[in-house]
């Protein structure tokens, strides 16, 4: 019998809990990383028009969406962790098509939303299951943290290997999804309870799009995310070809990548400063710097104020983040247990959401008015996410008070 106080404790006997699902969140973005600025760049490359790359994008987040709303069905099939290691493989099937270059690099952005979703669902319905409400802020920021550094270093790495090699950085994105298989198989050597299936099968997701538009704090909280993700689909797509088409160069939209992930870092200081205020504060106070410095950054890039429009950029970006450390609660704190695993799958759908609404909006204002006039764009609707939140229950998030407590104090 080997002797159990040598193995790892992420990888020892043991109820699942936060860190185990960080290290899966933190392995998962290397292989994202790696690629995410080089990605854009590749696609304006091969097919040498922003209105192109945005309708490419389009398409492949319409096959995304639907994708990920079907992965719970997939479940009734499949075992959970098949259904997990195959999103894992598509992340290497999407580098392999990387490498491949020219037309199939749009092949590549489709295999990595449909990877990326399938590991979103099944990770987030792990998270659900094993993690007591009241503990999700804390999760979150773990996992924000450990994916901190991925996509700190990954984005300007992943140009500079693109610049020494091009098919570099998607090598080194797909032995990280292989890494991904490696550790979450790892994981489950330790009593299964984190791979384990449900009691019963997840019916089709589909159904519950009803439920889900019934209560109206899971559709704020679904609108909330995806209004978010669509700031950092813009942020990461279009900045890199903004620095292309207006004289810095793709390397500078690989470093404000890299930078904006940095703030990462600071995930759980903020989840702790911000501990037992209101959700409803942190959120409209994103939303609202978020829009104010896009906007601002539209006006310098229209002004030909390059690398003024980067920096407003990267402090919209640091906006951005304080959203993904808070952003994600008011839908998570609104689900009811019993309709967990199909609402983690109509959550998820936020990310292949941005994935059609922020290229399709992208592109209509391409055929009318230059780049920096879909920053504007993203802005009008950080804006409208910001009205939204002030809808929020005003105390959401705080400390329950205890029964005869005074409110004042």
């Amino acid at each position: 019998m080997p002797d159990r106080s040598l193995v790892h404790p992420l990888l020892s006997p043991g109820r699942p809990g936060a860190r185990e699902f960080a290290l899966l969140s933190g392995i998962e973005a290397v292989a994202r990383a790696a690629q995410v600025s080089v990605l854009p760049v590749a696609m304006y490359a091969a097919f040498g028009d922003a209105g192109r790359v945005s309708a490419l994008y389009l398409a492949a987040g319409l096959v995304s969406l639907v994708g990920g709303l079907l992965v719970p069905w997939a479940t009734r099939l499949v075992p959970r962790r098949w259904v997990y290691t195959a999103g894992a493989l598509l992340l290497v099937g999407g580098a392999a098509a990387a490498v491949a270059g020219g037309p199939l690099t749009a092949l590549a952005v489709l295999a990595n939303m449909l990877g990326a979703v399938t590991l979103f669902v099944c990770l987030n319905a792990y998270v659900l299951d094993s993690i007591p409400r009241h503990d999700l802020p804390r999760t979150e920021s773990l996992r924000l943290s450990y994916t901190a550094l991925a996509w700190t270093v990954g984005p300007v790495t992943g140009v500079l290997l693109h610049a020494a090699w091009r098919p570099a950085p998607f090598l080194v994105a797909a032995v990280a999804a292989v890494v991904l298989v490696a550790v979450f198989w790892a994981l489950r050597l330790g009593n299964g309870r984190l791979i384990v299936r449900a009691r019963a099968p997840a019916p089709n997701p589909l159904a519950f799009l009803g439920r889900f538009l019934a209560q109206p704090r899971l559709v704020a909280g679904w609108s909330f995310a995806t209004l978010r993700s669509c700031g950092w689909w813009v942020f990461t797509v279009y900045l890199p070809i903004y620095a292309l088409e207006a004289g810095p160069g793709a390397w500078v939209g690989g470093l404000a990548l890299s930078i904006s992930s940095g703030f990462l870092f600071f995930a759980p200081l903020v989840q702790r400063r911000l501990r037992g205020r209101p959700v409803r504060q942190a959120v409209r106070s994103g939303f609202l710097g978020a829009g104010l410095f896009f906007a601002v950054a539209a006006v310098a890039a229209l002004a030909h104020l390059a690398w003024p429009a980067v920096g407003l950029l990267l402090v919209a970006a640091a906006f951005l983040s304080l959203l993904d450390v808070f952003g994600g609660l008011p839908f998570l704190m609104a689900v009811k247990p019993s309709e967990r695993a199909e609402m983690a799958a109509v959550y998820s759908s936020y990310r292949d959401a941005s994935n059609v609404l922020a290229p399709g909006l992208a592109g209509a204002i391409l055929h009318v008015a230059p780049l920096p006039a879909v920053f504007a764009g993203v802005a009008a609707g950080l804006f409208s996410a910001w009205a939204l939140a002030g809808r929020l229950h005003p105390r959401l998030g705080a400390p329950r008070l205890r029964p005869g407590a005074d409110p004042a104090g």
